[in-house]
């Protein structure tokens, strides 16, 4: 069976940018589970898989275009300091917060100014090319639900 649309696929993955650093695996760990075509995961991810068979390996580039898209320049926000804690105001630092509709968001501090901080709202992966070792263990028919 091979990995196609409405397919349960169970993967085993390590992803890393190109400077070669590891930005995530599950080797070892509790492995993937997903229906193939949900949208679980990125477009670039889907499209390299499909037509793979469990036993599988493959390794493969994933442009920011099929990943998590370029930076947008619009995704950044400058605030008061005061809105800050101390402590956070380091270039990097991840904080939480929740937009006005309640959604949570998850800025980092991308400069720290005299009076003010840029916030990124973009995905900490936006922008960067990525390279992933994927490995399928098991393709099976979904269960119907």
């Amino acid at each position: 069976m091979t990995v196609s649309n409405g397919k349960e696929v169970t993967l085993e993955y390590t992803l890393k940018l190109d400077d070669q650093s590891l930005v995530d695996s599950n080797v070892g760990g509790e492995p993937l589970k997903l229906t193939q075509g949900s949208h679980q995961l990125i477009p670039g991810v889907e499209k390299a898989i499909e037509g793979m068979t469990a036993g599988e390996k493959k390794k493969f580039t994933v442009a920011p275009t099929e990943g998590y898209g370029a930076v947008d320049p619009n995704a950044f926000q400058e605030i008061d300091k005061k809105l800050v804690p101390a402590e956070a105001q380091k270039v990097g630092t991840q904080l939480e917060g929740k937009t006005a509709e309640g959604q949570k968001v998850f800025p980092r501090v991308s400069q720290v100014k005299a009076d003010t901080v840029v916030l990124d709202f973009n995905h900490p992966l936006a922008g960067k090319t990525l390279h992933f070792d994927v490995q399928v263990l098991d393709v099976a028919q979904a269960s119907s639900k």
